[in-house]
Order: structure tokens, then sequence, then C-alpha cells
């Protein structure tokens, strides 16, 4: 057996050489071979020492807003500095930034990508550079352009376009898209869906660093609404979908009402994601068919909550929903809480509700709701067990504003003052809603009114009369981009007719606990005895400063305050103060609530000194 070497052929054990001499040689060839074909492989990548962005007179805007579209220092942020990648968004990177450039009215900029001194551009993507150094990005923005000409036609009566759409403003691209966009709205809003650009034309003066800029639309014709064909539906029927909707055959054609049969379908809860879609060409008829693209939830979902009040105790519940019972979009919630878990005062109570929902009743605006509910009271002055059967039909009139009539039936065994008491009423409860809150559990902005009256008429030991009942909120930031909110609460409630031993328990109104005055035991403040019970009267105000720290925690201020009086704000009466600190962590779900709450004016009564604890999900309001 023998071997190559530098010196000619040997055998592995040569005759004149020793054994282990020759092993020597072979192991210091093997380590010379392997030394020089290390040397033809390429060393591993160095890590991009320098990247320089530089733009000269750019605002400190229009800076921040490259620097954020730059592929390249993307890619830097990222980690991704292997030569390939960074080859791939420098080419790129001359089209990400000319985009840019263009939305600021600049028709004339150069761009400079150079890599190690070489301009990207120039660099073949067949031969990606093995080491990268240095990356230079340079940009000349040259003029800023303003329009010569902008012009639109035809445009669609009483259509108007934005003003900076004009002779003499800065031609900037994104101006020249939101000008063509409300042009084209125009004409869809009066039933034109097949509105469309119809041609342009389009000169930038180098001379004069003027845009000169004409376009022309076609409106197409005046189209109705056709069939609403529902896809992608499984368990919910076609008809269904259609009523939700509400769009009429033969109606014009109208994005607007488009946007609200969306979101009509959305409300149902049914849908993980609607889309409704115009078709492309019209029918001979003059209509136009709109397909309703939907993907349908899990049909079922269930849920917890848990709150901790230090007087009143624990409160666990939960729910279990049924998003389409029938087939018609229509949902069942059943729910079960059980309160007074180890409470201080009182004892262990408990409610079941049940309640089934069907979406577009009488029409696409009005809603049917049925409810059971049960309950079993264990309170500080009195036991009570009450069950309220009712139908409502809910409308809504527009975002946010809704209201609510129907029948309630309601039936009550009480025991006060040593006393068993029967309660029946039937009522008729109307109620108005309005809603404009960003969150409904974590609010910034906007507000939320309530109001309900609700005549009755009693029977058993119940004397008929009419109870009343608001509740509004309101929200700020004051500017801060929500880093500081300034939250109030005020709460009503009044009760005329019965006198307070021929009116329901439920009725009553009180004061204290986490609902109302925070601080002061739950229900501490009603009307004092004998028999004590609550109030036909009731007031309380609340106050809040919400401060985030960061996108997890926020810290909370609060004070409140409330009143109770023995007639609808008449005859005897006593009010109460509490005030505490709180903390706020962000979930999903939303916020985790822990608040910390001292009596600041006790009512007449009241010894509790303590400091109340309140633990939940959400905001307090």
């Amino acid at each position: 057996m023998t071997r190559a070497t530098a010196g000619g052929t040997q055998p592995l054990c040569g005759a004149g050489r020793p054994a282990t001499a020759g092993v020597r040689v072979w192991l210091r060839a093997v380590a010379v071979a392997l030394a020089l074909g290390l040397v033809g492989l390429p060393s591993p990548s160095r890590a991009l020492e320098t990247l320089d962005f530089d733009v000269p007179g750019a605002s400190a805007e229009l800076l921040a807003d490259l620097r954020a579209s730059s592929l390249l220092l993307s890619a830097q942020a990222e980690g991704r500095t292997a030569p390939i990648d960074l080859m791939a968004a420098a080419r790129a990177e001359y089209g990400q930034l000319l985009d840019l450039l263009y939305e600021d009215g600049r028709y004339a900029p150069t761009i400079h990508v150079r890599v190690d001194g070489r301009e990207a551009a120039d660099v073949s993507p067949l031969r990606t550079p093995a080491r990268i150094d240095r990356i230079a990005v340079q940009i000349d923005l040259g003029p800023q352009f303003t329009f010569g000409t902008a012009s639109i036609a035809p445009l669609a009566p009483g259509a108007t376009l934005p003003a900076e759409f004009a002779p003499g403003q800065p031609a900037r691209s994104t101006v020249v898209r939101d000008a063509l966009r409300a042009a084209l709205d125009g004409w869809r809003a009066q039933g034109h869906a097949l509105a469309e650009p119809a041609g342009q034309r389009v000169v930038a003066d180098h001379n004069t660093n003027r845009l000169n800029i004409s376009l022309t639309l076609s409106p197409g014709p005046q189209l109705h609404v056709g069939r609403v064909v529902p896809e992608g539906n499984q368990r919910t029927r076609d008809e269904r979908i259609q009523a939700i909707a509400g769009l009429e055959p033969g109606s014009l054609h109208d994005p607007a009402a488009i946007t609200a049969a969306e979101t009509r379908l959305r409300q149902t809860g049914t849908f993980a994601s609607v889309v409704l879609r115009t078709a492309d060409h019209a029918n001979a008829d003059g209509t136009i068919d709109i397909a309703a693209q939907v993907e349908e939830a899990p049909p079922r979902r269930i849920g917890f909550g848990a709150e901790l009040d230090s007087e009143s105790g624990g409160r666990l519940s939960g729910f279990w929903l049924h998003r389409n019972l029938l087939g018609g979009a229509d949902r069942l919630r059943l729910e079960a809480a059980v309160d007074g878990i180890a409470a201080r005062t009182g004892g262990l109570g408990f409610s079941l509700d049940a309640r089934y929902i069907r979406p577009a009743t009488l029409n696409r605006d009005t809603d049917l709701e049925l409810g059971f509910n049960a309950v079993r009271q264990d309170e500080r002055d009195y036991q009570a067990d009450a069950f309220t059967a009712e139908g409502l039909l809910r409308r809504r009139f527009s975002h946010g504003l809704s209201a609510t009539a129907g029948v309630s039936l309601r039936y009550e065994q009480s025991t006060y003052g040593g006393v068993q008491n029967d309660f029946g009423t039937l009522g008729l409860p109307v109620s108005i809603t309005q809603d404009t809150r960003d969150v409904a559990l974590d609010a910034t902005q906007g507000h939320y009114l309530w109001a309900e009256a609700m005549p009755y008429a009693g029977f058993g030991q119940a004397a008929s009369g009419i109870r009343l009942r608001f509740d509004g909120r309101a929200y700020t930031d004051v500017g801060t981009g929500g880093r500081v909110v300034l939250a109030g609460r005020a709460q009503l409630g009044a009760l005329f007719g019965p006198s307070l031993a021929a009116a329901p328990r439920g009725f009553l109104f009180y004061s204290g606990g986490g609902g109302s005055v925070r601080g002061m035991p739950y229900q501490s403040l009603g009307v004092a005895g004998p028999p004590a019970s609550g109030g036909r009267g009731f007031a309380a105000l609340s106050g809040e400063v919400r401060v985030r720290v960061n996108d997890s925690f926020s810290v909370v201020a609060f004070a409140d305050a409330g009143a109770v009086s023995s007639g609808a704000f008449t005859g005897s009466h006593d009010w109460q103060a509490g005030a505490g600190l709180g903390v706020r962590y962000a979930t999903p779900i939303g916020p985790l609530r822990l608040d910390l709450a001292a009596p600041v004016r006790r009512n007449a009564g009241a010894t509790s000194n303590a400091m109340q604890i309140y633990f939940g999900i959400g905001q307090a309001f």
C-alpha cells in the first residue's frame, strides 16, 4: 500500500525508515493539506459595522418616517445582517424610500445606497459579497413639487374634493389618492356602484417644480340592490343573514348602508368575520348583487368571573353561551353566580339567569330578548327570593344609541323586620342607552348614558308605582393619548308611589360597596328603622384619576359619595363617602382591578373604620 507525498511515492512502512517516522510524515502531510484547504474557504461573515442614513434638509417628521420605512434599518434592528439579507434589503431600499418621498411631493430625488462604496443597484444579484462592513444611505430630496393643474371630472352633484388638491398646494401623492377616493365615493354614494377611473394625464414639470394632473372618471349607471347572496355559512340560514343585513332589494345601492349591514351581522356575535362585496358586473335589470361572505364563529362559549369585597365577601360567576341556537344567528346565554362567600354581613346568595336574543325580529334594527331570572338574597336587613320573567324589544337607532321596551313580571317573597311578605309586580320597563365609549371595560374617551322608567302594577302586598333609574359616565384622556384618564360617574334612583313597607325589597336603594361608595361596607346606608330598609331615593357620585405606568400597569386614585332618602329625594336622609387607591393590570379580557378604600364620611350608625378591599375584572365603572 502506498501514499502520495511531496517527495514521491513511498511505502507506508519502508525498509529504510522506521514505521513510526512514516506515520509522522503522513500526519504532517495531512495537516498541510487541511491548512491549504482552509485557506480556500470563505471566512465567517462578520456583523455589519456601520449603517449611515443621511437625508440633508429633511424635516424631523420626514426623517423619522423615512427611517421607520427603511428596510436596511429594520434588518439591522432585527439582527438580519448576513450579506445575502443585507443585499436583498439594499436593492429594495430605492423603491421603498421613493414611494415615501412621493408622498411628500418629492418627484426628483436622488437616492444612493452604497455597500462598501459600491452602489447596491450595480451589484449583480449573482455575486453577493462574502462580507459587508459598511452601508451608507444618502438621499438628496430635491424640490417639493406643487400642483399646477389639479382636476378630476366629472364630479357627482354635491361632491367635494380635499382642499389640499388645488393649484399651489404641495403635490403629495397621498393628496391625489384622497381626492380620487373622494370623487369615486361621491358617485358611489348616489348609486353608481361601478364608478371607476377612466383616464389620467400626469406631467411633472421639472423646470417649474409643478405637477399637472388631470383625472377622468367613468361613473357608470345608477344601480339598485339585487340579491344578497350569503357565502361561507354552514349553520346559519340564508334568509336570516339576509334579514339581519337588511338590504332591501330594489333600494338604491349605498356604500354606507352596506357598511351598516356588516355591522349588524357582526353584532350578532355569530360570525368571526363579515365582508359584503358588491359584484363586478350589474344585472340586466339595473340591479347589482351583493355577496355576504361570512365566517362563523364557534357556536359555544363559556366564561367565568370573580369578584372580592372584604365586607360582602366573594362572588363567583360563570356562563355558557350558544351563538346560533336555532340557525338564525340567535343566541342563548345561561349564567349562574354565587355571592356572599365568607361575607362579614349577610349570608350566601345565588342567581340564575337565562336569556334568549333573536336579532332582526320586527325589522333589521330590532331584536327580541326573552329572559328569566331567579335570585336569593341574604342581606344585612332582609332575606328574599325573587323570580322575574320578561320580554323586551331592543331597537338600535344609530351607532351607540338604542332603546328598549317590554313587559316584566316579578314575584318576590321576602322577610324583614321578622315579617314575611309577598310582593308581585307587572311592569312596563322602557329604557334608552347612548354609549360612545372607545372600550367598554377600559374606556379612555366618550360617555355612557342609561335611563330607565318602569311603571308597574302591584299585587299581593305590593302597591303600584313607578321606578326611575339613571347611570351616567364620562371619560377623557385630557390629550395624553390614554396615559392619564379622568373618569366620572353619576347615579340616581327614585321610587314613586308605594310606602317603604309596600315596596318590594328589590326595588329599594342602598349605598355602600363596590358599585356605589367604596370604603363603606356593602349596603351600609339605607333608611333607619324599625325596621331598617332601603330607601326610595338614591344619588351617588364617583371620580377617578387613572394613570398608566406602562403597557401592563396603571394606578388609580378615586373618591365616591352616596346618599339615600326615605322618600323619592324627600324625607329623612343621610350620606356617606369613601376614597382610596387602586392598581390595574391589563389582560386580554380587560384590566384586573384591585382597590383599597377607607371611609371619608360615615353615615349615622356606621361604625366600621376598616379598610375595604375590592378585586374584579374591568374598571370600577
